[in-house]
């Protein structure tokens, strides 16, 4: 794919596990130091539009991403804070939607949550099942509760690290949420770059279909793999190569601008 100078990029990053480390206590997750300026640097650039899409509520990743003039994105992209400030949401009908959804997956949720180990943690449009703790015996159990809730129609399980992400309704996954940053950021899939970085299955989803949009894919550790995507080992690996990538998409951009006025 062709760019010119002034054709914009968009550049997209989970949170967990890709700009903050993995640690035993999700409260205690921060924004790696060189990932935010990082994203200081990228927001900088008016040929930039930044994003953070993760799986926590929004409150809670808007909290942990103190980077001004980007766009935040929480449970998976079904709401997001743009860079003036202004929220945005799913709509009434979604709504409506979820309420129905948290119903029919209450009973399979409540069983799981006896589990010995086993932690629930209501993210309202998603519900992560953490079992860190739990115990190896249990492990048929959980197996036969999470198939329960994958057979259930429009529920989709994602896997993370030592967590399952269950989103309540349609158009719940990253993937998703990513196709909903791209009509709010009034992106071209044409002209313009695409970018995503992220380390799990949900994110995995997202990827592809960057890489089918002829975007730069790029997994941040092991747990997932993604064909044609790039790969770093974590937040402060990821950090630098974007710098790199940035800087050298910017010399080629004055390149091809200073060959076009020859």
């Amino acid at each position: 794919m062709n760019y010119t100078l002034g054709q914009r990029s968009l550049w997209v990053f989970d949170f967990d596990g890709t700009l903050s480390p993995i640690v035993p206590d999700r409260t205690e997750a921060r924004l790696h130091r060189e990932c935010e300026r990082m994203l200081r640097f990228l927001a900088r650039s008016p040929w930039n539009r930044v994003a953070v899409l993760s799986s926590r509520t929004l409150d809670d990743v808007v909290s942990r991403v103190p980077v001004p003039g980007i766009f935040i994105g929480g449970a998976s992209g079904l709401e997001w804070r743009l860079p003036g400030g202004h929220r945005t949401g799913p709509g009434a009908s979604s709504e409506a939607l979820l309420m129905e959804k948290r119903r029919a997956v209450s009973p399979v949720l409540k069983e799981m949550a006896s589990i010995p180990g086993v932690e629930i943690e209501d993210k309202r449009w998603s519900v992560a099942v953490h079992y860190r703790n739990a115990s190896p015996r249990s492990f048929l159990k959980r197996v036969s509760l999470l198939q329960r809730l994958r057979d259930r129609t429009g529920i989709k399980v994602y896997r993370g690290h030592e967590v399952v992400e269950v989103q309540l309704v349609l158009g719940g996954g990253k993937s998703a949420g990513v196709r909903r940053l791209c009509r709010l950021a009034d992106w071209d899939s044409v002209r313009e770059r695409i970018w995503y970085a992220g380390d799990d299955e949900n994110d995995a989803v997202a990827i592809r279909w960057v890489l089918s949009r002829g975007g730069t894919g790029i997994v941040v550790g092991t747990r997932i793999t993604v064909p044609d995507a790039m790969h770093v080992e974590g937040p402060a690996f990821l950090a630098r190569a974007i710098r790199k990538f940035a800087d050298a998409a910017s010399k080629r951009d004055m390149e091809e601008a200073g060959e076009g006025s020859a």
